[in-house]
Parts: structure tokens; C-alpha cells; sequence
């Protein structure tokens, strides 16, 4: 069946799979931000410094990023909906494990273990969407999928910091393990028949075939630049959001519990204003991300029969409006730096559902889900798997400004990527909707 067939319908039981696959990612991002917010604790419990509690995010998304193309080719040749109940059950224990953890190495360890859980998840889901559901819906409902990104954040952020203040850090791991085990249940009782029909009727072909048919598309291959720019930027600012806007407050409010360079104390007004700071943020993530992601999916699906290369000019254009947002927020004091914060994630959310829906859309179903893991390896490896390490290390010799400013430079160079890539969309697509599914 051709692409050009499959855009005339929805497949039965689409919504059903969006609403499962949906609720999953967004323990998804619930388990990645509650790291976060509960990073100053970490680094007291364990006297880490800025490099070191780095490397918590940065072994997380190694593993991701190396377990992407391995579960992703899996994925293929096998039942994406078995690959997912796997996957989700390997990070949901190891998410347990690390409120077991007693030492620095131990969590290390476990982070890896929830990479490698999400590596299954992250390119099998969007690909078994990109099935169930026709082109000219796949803007809006990719938009929804990844309404799972600033929504599950924001819970992390918010649920990681009240958790902490009243039982404790260690609890922020364990409360949401039942339910994702029970999600990973539901996923292993659904059957995948692209698994048994579509894949095995289609020649083998090794990764690094595919890797280099898919990297021949321009359009792929500047809108995947463009997302490792913007991953860069986002993952060495996020995970350090919450430290930095606790020391900033607590020096605005002359508070002495709390300073920029990491000093610390033990005490319930640092727990409360840490609490306070992820609860703010978090509101911030979920109002800002939600209306932001809904906004340009539905945005991009209109323009699209008008202006065929929308997904990437539109995403172009709101990633460069945050960067003076994100700039903003390093000098205005509170409460009028939140301001910024609401600006930069608004319009870096903006791009999320488009710029997904374009990869999406230049490839075909039988390599889709390869094509997700690559952009998941490349994002990563050249992203925040090193930034949250690069931004602390840059802290620890200069300040935290400096950090942030360095990082964020990386927004117009996604701009940039993805204004040059919408030219290439419409000729990509047309090639894509060729190829037999």
C-alpha cells in the first residue's frame, strides 16, 4: 500500500493507541524530570559537584541514545507494541531502583538502565502512531503525543519537589512504578500485525544502509541538525533550571541557605523554596507547553496545503523568538524573570509536534522506526548528552550565567537548520509517499 493510500484513512483502533502510547510518555518525561528536581538533594546526599551530578543526566541519554538504533532496528522485525511493553517495564524498576540507591555509582547505574528502558519506547511509539493515522492528521495528533513532553516535565518538576519536602527524595522514584508497570500490561496484550505481515515481507537491510538512505534526505538530515541544536540548549539549561532559580531567589530574598556556586545547608527553608521553585516552574512547563504544542501542530497542518515546507520554517521561527527569552531570564529579577522562562518554553515547545511530524512524513513505514532511533542516537550524542556535563563543568570555572549564555547561542543555530531545511520538505515528502509501505 502506498503512502498516498494510507493518507486517505485512519487505521481502527487509532485512538485507542494514541491514548495508551500518550499516557506512557508522559511517565515518560515524569521519570526524566524527577531527577531534576530533586538534583540539589542528590547533591548534598551524595557531595557531588557540578560535573559529577551532570553525569547523571549524561550516562541516562548515552544509554538512550546507544540502545535507540539496537531496539529500533527490534522494532522493525518485531512487535512494536512487545518492544514497548519491555521497554517500559526495564525504566519503570530501575526507576525504582535509583530510590534504593546508596551511593553515587548506584545511580549511576540505574540512569543507564532507565536509558536503555526509554531507547525501546522512544523510537517504536511515534513510528506505530505514524501507522495508525494519515497524513493530513499527523501534525495534530504528533502535537498531542508530545503534549506528553512539557505536561509530564512539569508534573516531575511539581510532583519531585513536593514529594521531596514532605517524605523525602527517595519516594519521588517509587509513587508512579505501579502504574507504569500496569501500562506496560496493557501494551503486551495489544497486537502489532504491521509486525507480522508488513515486516516480514520486506528485505533485510542493515542499519548502516538505512542510516545512509535516511541521511540522503535533505530535509531529514538538516531538521535532525537542527533538533541536536536545539536538544543541546534545552538539556543543558533544564536540568539545571531548578538549582539555578532556587540560589537566585535565595540571594534576591537574603536567604542564607543557598548560593549559585552549590553550598548548601540542611534545612526546611531550603526544601521549601526548592519546592516552591519546581511547583513555579512546572506550572510554567505545563501551561506554556501545552498551549505552545497544541498551537503549532494545528498552526503547521493549516499552512501546510499553502506552504509545503511549514513544519520546519514555522519551527524556525519560534525557536529564534526564544532566544532573547531565554537571555531575558538571566538578568530580570523576580518574579519578573518567570516571565522569561514562559516566553523561551513557549516557543521552544512550539516546534515539537511539527518538527517530529516531518520526520514522520519523509520516510516510509518500513524504515520509520529506524528513522526515529537515528534522530534519537544523533540529537542525543550531539545534544544533552553532553551539555547538563558542560554546563556544570563551565559553572564550576566561571558562573552560571556564562553557562547559560554559551549553550542558548545554540537556538539560532537550529533556526537557522530549519529555515535552509523547509526548502527540501515538499520534494522529501513527494519522494517518501513513492516508496510502498
Amino acid at each position: 500500500m502506498s503512502e498516498n493510500t494510507a493518507a486517505k484513512f485512519s487505521r481502527p483502533g487509532a485512538l485507542s493507541t494514541l491514548v495508551l502510547l500518550l499516557a506512557i510518555n508522559l511517565f515518560n518525561y515524569i521519570d526524566r524530570s524527577v531527577l531534576t528536581a530533586v538534583e540539589p538533594e542528590l547533591s548534598k546526599t551524595f557531595a557531588l559537584t557540578g560535573s559529577r551530578s551532570g553525569m547523571l543526566a549524561s550516562v541516562f541519554l548515552l544509554a538512550y541514545m546507544f540502545g535507540a538504533p539496537v531496539l529500533g532496528r527490534m522494532a522493525e522485525r518485531h512487535s512494536r507494541w512487545k518492544i514497548i511493553a519491555l521497554s517500559v517495564g526495564v525504566w519503570s524498576l530501575a526507576s525504582c531502583a535509583s530510590g534504593f540507591a546508596w551511593s553515587f555509582e548506584m545511580l549511576l547505574v540505574c540512569r543507564i538502565m532507565v536509558g536503555i528502558g526509554e531507547a525501546g519506547y522512544g523510537p517504536a511509539a511515534p513510528a506505530l502512531i505514524s501507522d495508525y493515522f494519515s497524513v493530513e492528521k499527523r501534525g495534530r495528533v504528533m502535537a498531542l503525543f508530545y503534549l506528553a513532553i512539557p505536561v509530564g516535565s512539569a508534573l516531575g518538576y511539581v510532583f519531585g519537589g513536593q514529594i521531596n519536602k514532605w517524605w523525602g527524595w527517595r519516594w519521588a522514584f517509587w509513587v508512579f512504578v505501579p502504574l507504569e508497570l500496569a501500562l506496560a500490561l496493557f501494551c503486551y496484550l495489544r497486537h502489532d500485525t504491521r509486525a507480522t505481515v508488513a515486516a516480514a515481507s520486506q528485505p533485510r537491510r542493515s542499519f548502516i544502509a538505512d542510516a545512509r538512505t535516511l541521511l540522503r534526505i535533505p530535509s531529514y538530515l538538516l531538521n535532525t541538525a537542527a533538533m541536536t541544536a536545539m536538544t543541546f540548549a534545552i538539556g543543558g539549561i533544564a536540568f539545571w533550571i531548578p538549582k539555578y532559580m532556587t540560589g537566585r531567589l535565595a540571594i534576591q530574598q537574603g536567604l542564607d541557605i543557598f548560593t549559585l556556586n552549590g553550598l548548601q545547608t540542611n534545612n526546611d527553608a531550603f526544601k521549601a523554596l526548592l519546592a516552591d521553585v519546581n511547583t513555579t516552574f512546572g506550572i510554567i512547563v505545563v501551561v506554556a507547553g501545552i498551549f505552545s504544542t497544541f498551537i503549532g501542530g494545528w498552526v503547521c497542518d493549516k499552512l501546510r496545503s499553502r506552504m509545503r515546507g511549514a513544519y520546519l520554517f514555522v519551527s524556525g521561527l519560534a525557536i529564534l523568538v526564544a532566544f532573547p527569552c531565554t537571555l531575558a531570564m538571566l538578568w530580570l529579577p523576580f518574579p519578573y524573570a518567570w516571565t522569561a522562562v514562559f516566553g523561551s518554553v513557549f516557543f521552544l515547545f512550539f516546534n515539537t509536534g511539527p518538527a517530529n511530524t516531518a520526520l514522520a512524513n519523509v520516510t516510509s513505514s518500513s524504515m520509520r522506526s529506524t528513522a526515529f532511533a537515528l534522530n534519537i542516537f544523533i540529537i542525543h550524542a550531539l545534544g544533552d548528552a553532553i551539555s547538563p556535563l558542560l554546563v556544570g563543568w563551565v559553572m564550576d570555572k566561571t558562573d552560571w550565567n556564562t553557562a547559560f549564555k554559551l549553550v542558548s547561542l545554540m537556538m539560532v543555530l537550529a533556526s537557522a537548520l530549519w529555515l535552509i531545511g523547509s526548502r527540501y520538505l515538499a520534494r522529501d515528502e513527494d519522494a517518501a509517499a513513492e516508496n510502498v509501505n
